[in-house]
């Protein structure tokens, strides 16, 4: 590797000025990262990872060969940093210039050189924020950069030079995302997505997180200026009268429908500014006869254009979604050559287990995609779609069948014999409508198949790499009560049953603890605040649960803030802002102009003159059994999209206790959710895996090459980049162990919780 200048930093007063010249001859404009690019030039984006997941093309693919096939086992620990908390952050670091930005330190925003690790300064107490990453910005002469990002429902932007927030941007610095979505304000309990959006020129676009139950509000893709906070453009994801899919929905469904929103991973392909945004479920998701049709944009990955919002083409993969397959993966750009023609095109991996190709321009199928009968609904009012999509040339990459052969077998004999009787009397198979008469097992489940950070790429050659896991949910409708819900412990209130539903499997009958820890006096520990961003994004082995609404959240809140017989509440009080060690330079972000609050209800009728169904049914997720299946339960693989066929396929973790059994290359439950790759232009991918796990494998045939052991789980996506002319990649390690591995936490000697660097020995040089 050529010998590299690295900026200047320059110290004044305690505020860091970092990167203020260019290197070499690389222009200055706000988007650096070419897609596609696979020349092996180092550019200033190679050497940086400015964004969420890299670069706007969403590759994880960048040109730095410093580290090889054939060194690569030499890649020791470089640095940490202490995140200071038992916080669990899920956060992609974003690295420009030699200054990485990452939330640590009871969710302050907080500059580290690059390099060593050594903390620059600190926003404290952004809690709030946005949980997987940030977006960079900066001007074309690089005077102005900025750091943005959600806080709380509102858009800020943050200095990324000073730390200190932007009062310029928005309305005194901020900007409300309750506001635009043909809803009160004041009935939307949330809407910003833990994802951070994507910068595209002088604009950033957001998808969001708003709920997927009954009433949720819509999610609508929206576009901000990045200096004024002023909205661009709008894309109804849900059509109104006169728009495009409109008859894909009841008369009138824009008004209470939901969902149907991008809280996924956007692409962009910024040569022709085409963006990519892959859709969720419109709402309710397992149970749709107040939404009869097929329901555009629900489940959908949609091209705009990335300046004006206008539609440029579309494909549904699951039409009139009943089993919450919504689209989170990032949609990769890349190059093949298909039938003798070179063809830019987009391929999209499903959480059922599908990967779709598609031509990026015109949208349309490299390969045939066939509409297939699947099984009619049961429910009274329900029509599922007659039909569902199916890519028959690329192999599907999850298991879609469940029968009594494929039970694990490290059962007990009773466990199968239980799962073998019950089995019998569910209905399985991909596609089967959810029912209030039995029970549905399906694979892949509620949480895929692949979900977020779980697709990666090499463009140039069309190789597209999934990390996915066979993961089972277990369905069965019931009847929604009409009347509030009280907290009373003589009464099978909503806040209790939504207990059962969601926690009891792990925390015990009785709230004192079992798989997971005690939840009793809860209320005394955790404030509302702390506890909805930790059941929206997830906790050790516990999933997310960002489709619970808000009115459920609340009610399942009150319930574990009081006794066991409901006689008594209590909430924590807010935490008092408390000021870190080190050198803060500003607190709590921008003042947030706040709506009215919710209301106890929010929105919870439909309009007087929509034709609805007397009585809705709802269902958990099902997602207690993420062993229920026989290995192997994670794995990595390679998509070659130049003929359409598996390169490779290997399991990604390893069950410790299947292993002390005896049991090899199986995965790990749960083992890709919340995890990540990267791919470098010389033939190495790496990857995380539950377990506190990192591996690189070689990215042509999927040989392991190299594993190190994390101190702490990691449940964010790495980042690589070059500073001081060595080549790092880092991760989040801040996560508890669960029983599927081990606690190296607890091990003599063990780093606290820390984002980790990896880097070669300083001596070795190409």
């Amino acid at each position: 590797m050529r010998n590299l200048k690295t900026p200047l930093l320059l110290y004044f007063s305690g505020t860091l000025l970092a990167g203020i010249f260019l290197l070499g001859d690389v222009a200055c404009h706000s988007s650096f990262r070419d897609t596609g690019n696979t020349s092996g030039k180092i550019t200033r984006a190679n050497r940086n990872w400015e964004e969420y997941g890299g670069g706007p093309d969403q590759s994880k693919y960048v040109s730095l060969t410093q580290i090889t096939k054939a060194n690569v086992a030499q890649l020791s620990v470089a640095w940490t940093y202490a995140t200071g908390d038992s916080t669990e952050y899920l956060f992609n670091p974003v690295v420009v210039d030699g200054v990485m930005y990452v939330v640590a330190k009871n969710y302050s925003l907080v500059a580290l050189d690059a390099a060593t690790g050594k903390e620059l300064w600190i926003h404290a107490n952004l809690k709030g924020i946005t949980w997987r990453g940030l977006n960079y910005w900066e001007s074309k002469d690089r005077k102005d950069r900025r750091i943005i990002f959600s806080l709380n429902n509102h858009l800020q932007a943050i200095d990324a030079a000073t730390g200190k927030s932007i009062l310029s941007f928005g309305n005194n610095g901020s900007v409300s995302l309750k506001e635009g979505l043909d809803r009160d304000p004041a009935t939307i309990g949330r809407v910003q997505s833990t994802t951070p959006g994507r910068v595209f020129e002088d604009l950033i676009i957001l998808g969001s997180s708003p709920g997927e139950n009954y009433f949720s509000p819509p999610g609508y893709l929206r576009a901000y200026h990045v200096l004024t906070g002023k909205l661009v453009w709008t894309f109804h994801t849900i059509p109104q009268p006169g728009e495009y899919g409109y008859d894909t929905w009841p008369k009138d469904a824009w008004k209470y429908a939901g969902g149907v929103n991008t809280w996924g991973e956007i692409s962009i392909d910024t040569k022709r500014g085409i963006a990519y945004f892959p859709l969720g479920s419109p709402t309710y998701d397992y149970y749709g006869a107040d939404r009869i049709g097929s329901n555009l944009y629900g489940n959908c990955l949609l091209a705009l254009d990335a300046r004006t919002g206008k539609r440029l083409w579309h494909f549904q993969f699951v039409h009139h979604d009943l089993w919450d397959y919504d689209l989170t993966a990032a949609p990769q750009l890349i190059t093949v050559k298909h039938r003798g023609k070179k063809v830019d095109a987009v391929a999209q991996a499903t959480k059922h287990g599908f990967l779709f190709a598609f031509n990026r321009v015109t949208g349309e199928p490299l390969w045939p995609i066939e509409e297939r009968p699947v099984p009619p609904s049961e429910m009274p009012g329900e029509q599922a779609w007659p039909t569902q999509p199916f890519q028959p040339a690329l192999e599907p990459f999850t298991r879609h069948t469940v029968t009594a052969h494929d039970l694990n077998p490290y059962f007990t004999p009773a466990q199968t014999a239980h799962w073998q009787k019950r089995l019998k009397a569910a209905r399985t198979g991909l596609f089967t409508p959810p029912s209030d008469q039995h029970e549905i097992v399906v694979i892949p489940g509620a949480v895929g198949g692949a979900n977020l950070g779980n697709t990666a790429a090499d463009p140039g050659k069309g190789i597209v790499y999934i990390s996915s896991q066979d993961y089972p949910s277990v369905y069965k409708l019931e009847k929604m009560g009409d009347k509030e819900a009280r907290v009373n412990g003589a009464t099978n209130n909503r806040g209790m049953k939504a207990y059962q539903q969601y926690c009891q499997a792990c925390h015990g009958e009785n709230r004192a603890g079992a798989a997971g820890p005690s939840l009793l006096d809860l209320g005394k520990r955790v404030d509302p605040d702390n506890f909805k961003n930790v059941l929206a994004t997830g906790k050790g082995q516990m999933p997310g649960f960002q489709h619970i609404d808000e009115k459920t959240v609340n009610e399942l809140y009150r319930y574990l803030a009081g006794d066991v017989t409901g006689s008594r509440f209590t909430v924590a009080r807010k935490e008092v802002p408390v000021m870190p060690a080190g050198n803060v330079v500003a607190s709590g972000g921008a003042p947030l102009t706040e709506t009215s609050p919710v209301g106890r209800n929010g929105i919870r009728y439909y309009p007087h003159d929509v034709d609805t169904p007397a009585t809705r049914y709802i269902s958990d997720y099902g997602l207690e059994y993420p062993d229920l299946m026989k290995p192997v339960w994670s794995s990595v693989m390679a998509y070659d999209l130049n003929t359409g066929t598996v390169k490779w396929r290997h399991a990604l973790g390893q069950d410790a206790n299947v292993a002390a059994l005896g049991g090899k290359n199986t995965g790990i439950p749960i083992g890709s959710q919340r995890k990540g790759m990267i791919v470098t232009s010389n033939g190495l991918l790496f990857a995380t895996s539950k377990g506190g796990k990192i591996y690189a494998f070689d990215a042509e045939n999927g040989r392991e090459l190299w594993s190190a052991d994390l101190p702490w789980e990691t449940y964010g996506m790495p980042a690589m980049y070059e500073a001081n002319g060595r080549q790092f990649i880092v991760v989040s390690a801040t996560s508890p162990f669960t029983k599927e591995s081990i606690n190296r936490s607890v091990l003599p000697g063990a780093l606290p919780r820390s984002y980790v660097a990896f880097a070669l020995p300083e001596n070795i040089k190409q």
